[in-house]
């Protein structure tokens, strides 16, 4: 067992050594930085043309029929009167004025009909906020600040909840423990692979017998097992990497809103459950991809169970809503409870707060257990199929040569 680390650090530089490491490890922060120009670009310009837009003015043409439009509103704003829609539609047409807008009698039942010169797909917008800001100033000047802002949607609402006579905001309790569940998918989703095809690229290369005459089975496969886990860590650091530079340095540049971590509140209990059930669950899932891999002859074979693996950890999120408004539900208690899909369930519940103490141990202890199981099946698949290379190795086979 001295050789564990022999072969760990073999195991890690030699994958951190692949080009195709760090292509997979660096497309994510390319994409953002290239997502971020584009969002800033695209936000820069914009705020330009809103600015150049508001200062820009054009001439007017209106119809009231509706009366709500104010004397001083027109008279402000040089706005020409028409009583006549043909009138002012001809108006546009000549060039005697940019824009008319038409003010049905009923605004409830007839929309509000804009015309005006053509100066651009993105520009041509411009008439008809006019129109609807010449409606919303008059509406506002008629009524009391108050029943404008309600009409206008701009009334704000707060909520305070109370438990156990301490302020309780659900959402920010969630956030820590939240973070676990989408480590738990980042790393796996984009590591996956690479956990499939280790125990399977000797095997493939014809290696195998060479180094298990250096090391036991034992040793290798524990050994790698811990290099994916060093790996998977390497790479979360780099994807994490740009978007904390991102909202520190370009925060504003991206529209991105500010977060007060003073404020987040920090749960103990919560937090180790979410470490202890993303620990258990990385492993689980670790040693079951690599079970799979030391029972394929071929990374090509392996690779078909790869989809089957995503099933138990992507299908769960279908029944997010569900494990927070109904978490006593019987589906939600067997999710929970079964090792394989046991790590999104418990770890959305436990961010949510429905998560009881007793639940979390129970699933804990389960996932714990099935980790270990797991890994003892892929370490005896590793032993027993490390030089197969035509065919599958079987869970019978497995058994009958333990017994």
């Amino acid at each position: 067992m001295f050789n564990i680390g022999t072969v760990y650090r073999f195991e890690v530089i030699r994958t951190l050594k692949k080009r195709s490491f760090w292509l997979t490890a660096l497309a994510f922060p390319l994409l953002m930085a290239l997502v971020g120009a584009i969002i800033y670009f695209s936000n820069s310009t914009t705020a330009d043309i809103a600015n150049k837009m508001k200062t820009e003015r054009f001439s007017m043409m209106v119809t009231d029929d509706s009366h709500l439009l104010m004397p001083g509103q027109i008279t402000a704003n040089s706005i020409q009167v028409t009583t006549t829609k043909r009138e002012g539609i001809d108006a546009v047409k000549n060039g005697t004025v940019d824009a008319y807008f038409y003010f049905p009698a009923n605004i409830v039942s007839a929309p509000v009909e804009v015309y005006g010169k053509n100066v651009g797909l993105f520009d041509n917008d411009k008439y008809a906020s006019v129109a609807k800001y010449l409606l919303e100033q008059s509406a506002s000047l008629d009524v009391t600040p108050n029943v404008a802002s309600v009409l206008r949607g701009a009334a704000k609402v707060t909520t305070t909840t109370y438990e156990k006579g301490q302020v309780y905001d659900g959402f920010q309790r969630a956030i820590i423990p939240g973070l676990f569940l989408v480590l738990f998918y980042f790393l796996i989703a984009m590591f996956g692979g690479q956990m499939l095809a280790s125990t399977t690229e000797e095997k493939e290369n014809r290696v195998m017998e060479m180094i298990l005459t250096t090391v036991t089975a034992k040793t290798l496969i524990i050994g790698k097992i811990f290099s994916l886990v060093t790996l998977a860590l390497v790479q979360g650091l780099i994807f994490a990497t740009p978007v904390v530079l991102a909202y520190v340095f370009f925060r504003n540049q991206l529209s991105i809103p500010a977060i007060d971590f003073s404020t987040i509140p920090i749960d103990p209990f919560r937090i180790a459950i979410a470490a202890l059930i993303f620990t258990a669950s990385f492993f689980l899932f670790t040693g079951l991809l690599v079970m799979i891999g030391a029972a394929s002859p071929t990374a090509k074979e392996a690779s078909g169970f790869l989809g089957v693996v995503m099933m138990f950890i992507f299908a769960p999120l279908y029944a997010a809503a569900l494990f927070i408004s109904s978490p006593d539900t019987l589906i939600v208690q067997i999710m929970t409870y079964f090792p394989l899909t046991a790590p999104i369930p418990a770890m959305i519940r436990n961010a949510a707060g429905n998560l009881t103490a007793n639940e979390a141990i129970i699933v804990v202890v389960l996932l714990t257990l099935s980790a270990i199981i797991v890994m003892y099946l892929a370490i005896r698949l590793f032993k027993y199929g490390a030089i197969e290379y035509s065919k599958k190795l079987s869970i019978r086979t497995l058994f009958r040569r333990l017994q």
